[in-house]
């Protein structure tokens, strides 16, 4: 081998090819042999593919019950209502063709439902089965009140009327002369429209009375009503004459 790296000795080509393509070629039957027989022992050990494959599941838990209905409302039970007429059913067929002739219809009778000989306590005409004696001893309705004959007086419920006119009274000279003064009381009657018929003097001072009466009878007052109907009535009046101004007042 040296010499063919020297070039002393040449390499005749093609010498040497056969005998290593034999080699490579029995190399790769031997490797062949001993790879395929342990595969060929080998299949008849292996585990089958199954076909088919089923995977089961568990059941699903069933779904919650539904809820309960609500409760029926309460049903009202029906009021039997009493009425005054009474319907019954006609026995007679309806007839399918007109009559010949329309009869009047007998006169209804009316049945007396009283007992025989009557009921202790009891009135003509009255109800089986009703309260004994509950007509006589129902009370009456109260009569209406009846308006007085004379004039009422002004007070407790019945209000004062209201003084439509005022006279003052005019205070006498002898009296202002002779410094009279003090307070009259008088009691006045008024008619249905409000005009003053007659004074009485209930306290007297001698010379104012008459000034204080010819005051008064003057006077107007708004009517009274009483049961929707005026009246006349009566009154106290109250007149005061007072000197240091030469004055009166009056009030009722």
């Amino acid at each position: 081998m040296f010499d063919l790296i020297t070039g002393k000795e040449q390499h005749i080509p093609g010498g040497g090819t056969g005998p290593v393509l034999v080699s490579s070629v029995l190399h790769v039957l031997g490797i062949g042999v001993v790879v395929a027989l342990p595969l060929m022992f080998l299949t008849d050990t292996l585990p089958e593919v199954p076909t088919m494959v089923a995977f089961v599941a568990s059941a699903p838990a069933p779904p919650p019950p539904p809820p309960p209905p609500p409760a029926a409302p309460a049903v009202k039970p029906a009021v039997a209502t009493r009425t005054d007429t009474a319907i019954t059913a006609s026995a007679t067929p309806i007839p399918l063709e007109a009559p010949e002739s329309v009869e009047p219809e007998p006169a209804a009778t009316f049945l007396d439902e009283g007992v025989e000989g009557g009921v202790e306590g009891g009135v003509p005409g009255g109800v089986v089965g009703g309260v004994i004696g509950s007509i006589e001893n129902e009370a009456p309705p109260p009569p209406p009140a009846a308006l007085p004959t004379g004039p009422v007086r002004i007070g407790g419920q019945i209000q004062p009327p209201r003084l439509v006119t005022r006279v003052e009274p005019v205070y006498p000279n002898l009296a202002v002369a002779a410094r009279v003064q003090g307070t009259v009381i008088l009691e006045a009657t008024v008619s249905r429209e409000g005009m003053v018929q007659d004074v009485k003097v209930l306290r007297s001072i001698p010379l104012l009375d008459r000034a204080a009466v010819d005051a008064v009878l003057q006077w107007r007052y708004s009517p009274v009503i009483l049961n929707g109907t005026p009246v006349p009535f009566i009154l106290t009046v109250v007149v005061s004459f007072s000197h240091p101004d030469v004055r009166s007042t009056a009030k009722y």
